[in-house]
């Protein structure tokens, strides 16, 4: 029976999985994944699952009240329908990375920096049987205690007493190994001139969650840092970074200058794996405006950090000249990549272009 349950709980899982994975364009053209966001876990809603469950007794029967009860009024009108059964199920942010590499055929990052230097990681890899009572895995010994009791036939639903012995205990074990002491920073930088509206936001909000999932999986830690810009360009939080709009020109070469002093003095190249990612409809203030922006890309950007990621948001307002710009100039160059994004469904695409070469 034991056996029995812990292949169900598998099989469970694998459908999960197998209906994020079919789901996961809408999941994320829509948001729904980190609506509802833990430190490690995601709540994210699945309709048509329904979670195993035990059943005790005859169903058929009535249940067991208290007086005659007096059922309420309900609203609206009747139907022959079945309801949708909505289940939110918590999957690991770790999880989700997994899935979306697997999805879009991403490889795996080869860092660089300080990946030849190493450090000792000590953290839970297993469980034992032996151990102190301070690393006592206590889900796990009361489930090894529920199953003892269920297979003996001293389990009683009416009354769930769980009483651990001390061969239901279970303890966590630890072990130190060396890894590389790996560290990226992602660097995003926005138009928020007022052809940047909502919605052009929100795309740029929903890449970002993905860009930072699969770097979080590729990286032992990752900064995260926002630069917004019209025709002057500074550093914000992200709060700030996602709703900010304003209104007057567009001078990208602001944002590109002060990118590279944060680069310069926080996150050298020898150091740290640096991804500059920069949203924008496409209109900048000047051709000489753009030269300027393509100096700095040649002199500044390029030579300290792994890749260059421009993603275009479509608008109304928006001209999408810069991107030609930069793909006439850097079109042989793996270090630039560009990416044109003009709705919620091609954010999958522009992920991928983005991170699919491993850089």
């Amino acid at each position: 029976m034991i056996r029995r349950i812990e292949r169900d709980r598998s099989r469970f899982r694998e459908i999960v999985r197998g209906r994020i994975k079919q789901d996961l364009k809408r999941f994320v053209s829509q948001g729904e994944m980190f609506g509802r966001r833990g430190r490690d876990l995601i709540s994210i809603p699945l309709p048509g699952i329904e979670l195993p469950h035990f059943r005790f007794g005859d169903n058929s029967k009535a249940g067991i009240g208290q007086g005659d009860g007096d059922p309420a009024p309900g609203e609206g009108q009747a139907g022959d329908q079945p309801g949708e059964h909505v289940l939110e199920v918590e999957v690991p942010l770790a999880e989700l990375a997994e899935i979306l590499g697997e999805e879009l055929e991403l490889p795996n990052i080869q860092p660089k920096g300080r990946s030849e230097l190493i450090a000792p990681v000590g953290r839970y890899v297993g469980i034992r049987r032996t151990g102190p009572e301070s690393l006592r895995h206590a889900k796990r010994t009361l489930r090894s205690a529920l199953k003892r009791q269920i297979v003996s036939g001293t389990f009683d639903p009416a009354d769930p007493c769980i009483v651990p012995i001390r061969r239901d205990r279970f303890y966590r074990s630890w072990k130190e190994k060396h890894a590389p002491d790996n560290s990226a920073v992602v660097l995003y930088m926005m138009d928020v001139s007022g052809s940047m509206g909502k919605e052009q936001k929100e795309i740029v909000r929903i890449e970002a969650f993905w860009i930072n999932a699969w770097l979080k999986s590729q990286y032992r830690s990752l900064e995260i840092k926002y630069i917004v810009h019209d025709a002057a360009a500074r550093e914000v939080d992200e709060a700030t970074f996602f709703h900010l709009r304003e209104s007057g020109g567009t001078k990208i070469s602001s944002a590109y200058e002060l990118c590279a002093r944060l680069m310069a003095e926080r996150y050298p190249a020898a150091a740290w794996n640096v991804y500059p990612f920069h949203f924008s409809d496409g209109d900048n203030w000047s051709g000489r405006d753009t030269e300027r922006c393509v100096e700095l890309l040649q002199q500044q950007l390029l030579p300290n950090c792994n890749v260059f990621c421009y993603g275009q948001v479509r608008s109304a307002y928006g001209s999408g000249q810069f991107k030609k710009d930069l793909d006439q100039k850097f079109g042989g160059d793996e270090r630039v990549i560009t990416s044109e994004i003009p709705d919620r469904d091609g954010i999958l695409k522009s992920i991928k272009d983005f991170l699919g070469k491993g850089r």
